[in-house]
């Protein structure tokens, strides 16, 4: 049997341009790939990092045209990202635009140093330290 892998977390996006801005300027992401659907009235874009698949999951924006927000919901969590440096991470993120919502730190219980942030439609990103 095939191993299987995560090939890539969904986010609904208001304005499709804005969100890969926070993602490709604030966390280092590139855009990998977009397709638009006329018929259907959508656009995905996938961004990742190191070129994207193999090896690693990317995230995939869907801009549904003509839909500017969504509900946010209590099921959804956060995505995270490691990054070697958390407090340097969250000061680009901040100069970029970026929203701290909460400060670089340990974890409550554990030893892992984290900071959450909110791109611009409110999905929570956790940054986790990750030295190499």
């Amino acid at each position: 049997m095939r191993a299987m892998r995560l090939l890539h977390t969904m986010l609904r996006v208001g304005d499709l341009e804005r969100s890969i801005r926070f993602y490709t300027e604030a966390l280092g992401m590139t855009e990998l790939r977009r397709f638009d659907n006329p018929d259907y009235s959508y656009t995905l874009v996938y961004l990742g990092y190191e070129g994207g698949n193999p090896g690693q999951a990317e995230l995939e924006l869907t801009y549904n045209w003509g839909v500017e927000s969504y509900e946010m919901g209590t099921a959804y969590g956060h995505i995270a990202i490691g990054v070697p440096d958390v407090r340097a991470a969250c000061e680009r993120i901040h100069a970029a635009g970026g929203e701290i919502t909460r400060e670089p730190g340990p974890v409550k219980g554990g030893t892992s140093f984290i900071a959450f942030v909110a791109d611009p439609d409110g999905y929570r990103v956790e940054l986790i330290e990750r030295n190499p």
